[in-house]
């Protein structure tokens, strides 16, 4: 008796590996989607032809409604809701996609069919567009939902505290409200594809149970997106560096460079405000450490998530080791039984402690155990690639891309401790090397189309966005208009780009720049106090239609600003805090303040 594991031989399953490589994440969950279709009209046409089942073409198709309700701060979210959108449409499903902040929670008690996909901002907050939607749906005023059929995907990083915390109190919520749970709540870490591809074939055939009779329909052609080549973080682009320098002077303690990427014959495209995805690559002074700490061989042949590799290749290339994340030090402890490491976890202050300038050798190093290269490899997530504000317009360098990298160094316990990426492209990329790449969208953090007034608030390499701002809009020749507060530690070694803010100054690009080195006086200045010193001025461009931009660092930078752009509103605008909030909320409803913060 032979058992066949799959219906497709061999060069099948590699035309159709073939087919797919390189495919974006909502192509995927397109096509699981088409592929499903398809295994549902096969069904029903076996059926006709064996005389099981007879359906009359011309009769009616009644079809199911369906909710999507998305909330983004990067856009990931709205790809995947507009992807499986696409993909109900061929399953006989009425799709309403809305953004969160675009929905009535209200009318929750009228639907029937609702997906949920919301990603989770900094430290378990929601992205603006969701404030509303959560805050409602979490608080006293939701109805009650049991007439309801929902799922929730909920995208996040497991390297922040809070891991997707917005899908699981929008879910939990749900749940409470009677709301009947269709699939678990899937929460995605930041290799999220396979997961979401996972999950929207899962509510799908949930869906299918409440489907109609009818015949299920299929699309007669695939996306026209993969007739060409799609670069991805799945299907990097193989790019040259045309050009690297320092832009930080010698007496800085900060090493900042620019480089210049070739895009060349790729046919990618970017706008100002776009990321670029870089494939980074671990410090190999630490992957031989580890190696030596663990007593492996170092180019042992292991399974790994993607196939067999040799050890020190998987570390190098594929898993996250210079930073520690919640699950790695709960996985660690669960593995070694270690009490210690067991004692870390179980105490916040301890476990935020000790996430913090550590990695993945201080744990071997600290609480030592037996483990094979296997069964290090299982601990550990994969390294995800890391993103740069693009720092150039595409108008500008039609076939070039432009970063502005800090690197990240410092000494803890004895030990020197290297950034995975920056270091990677400070000290290890020369010109005409290569490096893998790929456009990561940010239709959140874009230029007004009309060329109205622009108020950009950054500090540090929070700058980079702005110099692809200025120069779209040399090249659109659109003049005036525009307002830069910027802030790092010293005028003469760390302004960045310097001559080029002058000379945009002295075209007329550039209207107005307002600078804060916080070194350079006994009391320190930043940008948020240079921001109060011109509220006046600040509010009345405001109130003309101004955009405001925020880029840098979310913890501390971007949090002040945000206090006193709310302040400046209240004070500016003889305001009460409630309607200062409300004006506030107003900015970010008319994609009047945009942030771009890490």
């Amino acid at each position: 008796m032979s058992i066949q594991l799959s219906p497709l031989n061999e060069v099948q399953l590699k035309a159709l590996e073939q087919l797919t490589q390189g495919a974006k994440p909502e192509q995927v969950i397109w096509l699981s989607g088409y592929f499903q279709g398809l295994a549902g009209s096969a069904t029903l046409g076996s059926l006709a032809a064996t005389g099981a089942g007879q359906f009359d073409s011309a009769a009616p198709t009644e079809k199911l409604p369906l909710t999507i309700l998305y909330g983004t701060h990067t856009g990931r979210s709205e790809a995947l809701a507009k992807a499986l959108c696409e993909q109900g449409s061929t399953q006989n499903i009425t799709c309403q996609l809305k953004p969160m902040d675009d929905y009535n929670p209200k009318h929750l008690k009228d639907e029937k069919n609702l997906l949920v996909i919301v990603s989770t901002h900094g430290e378990g907050e929601p992205p603006e567009m969701a404030e509303d939607f959560h805050a409602f749906i979490t608080g006293k005023r939701a109805p009650k939902l049991e007439g309801l059929n929902y799922s929730v995907l909920a995208l996040g990083d497991k390297s922040y505290k809070l891991f997707c915390q917005t899908g699981i109190d929008i879910d939990q919520a749900l749940k409470k409200a009677g709301a009947n749970e269709l699939v678990p709540i899937v929460m995605c870490d930041v290799d999220y594809e396979e997961d979401a591809a996972k999950w929207t074939t899962d509510v799908l055939g949930e869906l299918a149970k409440f489907q109609p009779e009818t015949p299920t329909q299929a699309v007669s052609e695939v996306s026209s997106a993969n007739d060409a080549e799609v670069y991805s973080r799945k299907n990097p682009f193989q790019s040259k560096v045309l050009d690297k320098v320092r832009i930080t002077g010698r007496e800085s303690d900060k090493e900042v460079y620019h480089l210049e990427l070739s895009l060349e014959g790729s046919g990618i495209h970017y706008e100002p405000g776009d990321a670029l995805g870089v494939i980074a690559q671990n410090p190999p002074k630490l992957v031989k450490e580890i190696i030596s700490t663990l007593g492996v061989i170092d180019n042992e042949v292991v399974e790994t998530r993607i196939g067999k590799l040799p050890f020190n290749e998987a570390l190098e290339h594929h898993y996250e080791i210079t930073l520690l994340t919640r699950d790695v030090i709960q996985k660690y402890a669960e593995k070694t039984g270690s009490k210690e490491v067991q004692a870390i976890t179980d105490d916040e202050a301890k476990l935020d402690h000790y996430l913090f300038g550590h990695d993945v050798l201080d744990l071997l190093h600290e609480f030592p155990a037996k483990l094979t290269a296997t069964e290090f490899l299982d601990l550990l997530r994969p390294l995800p690639p890391r993103l740069y504000s693009i720092s150039s317009s595409q108008k500008a360098f039609e076939d070039e891309v432009h970063i502005t990298v800090s690197r990240v160094r410092y000494e803890n316990k004895g030990r020197q401790r290297y950034g995975a990426c920056s270091t990677f492209l400070a000290d290890r990329l020369d010109v005409d090397d290569d490096v893998l790449i790929y456009i990561d969208k940010n239709p959140n953090f874009r230029l007004p189309a009309n060329g109205s007034p622009i108020i950009m608030v950054g500090a540090g390499t929070g700058i980079a966005p702005y110099r692809a701002f200025l120069q779209q809009r040399e090249t659109a020749n659109q003049k005036g208009n525009s307002w830069l507060f910027f802030g790092e530690r010293r005028f003469s070694s760390d302004f960045l780009y310097q001559l080029e803010w002058q000379k945009y100054l002295q075209k007329g690009f550039l209207e107005r720049i307002d600078l804060a080195f916080s070194r350079d006086q006994e009391e320190k200045v930043y940008v948020q106090h240079k921001l109060k010193e011109q509220q006046e001025e600040l509010f009345r461009w405001l109130e003309n239609g101004a955009s405001f931009y925020l880029c840098g660092d979310m913890k501390y930078m971007a949090k002040d600003v945000q206090i006193t752009l709310l302040d400046i509103i209240k004070t500016q605008g003889g305001m009460t805090d409630k309607k200062a909030r409300s004006y506030f909320k107003k900015l970010k409803k008319e994609k009047r303040f945009m942030a771009d913060v890490y």
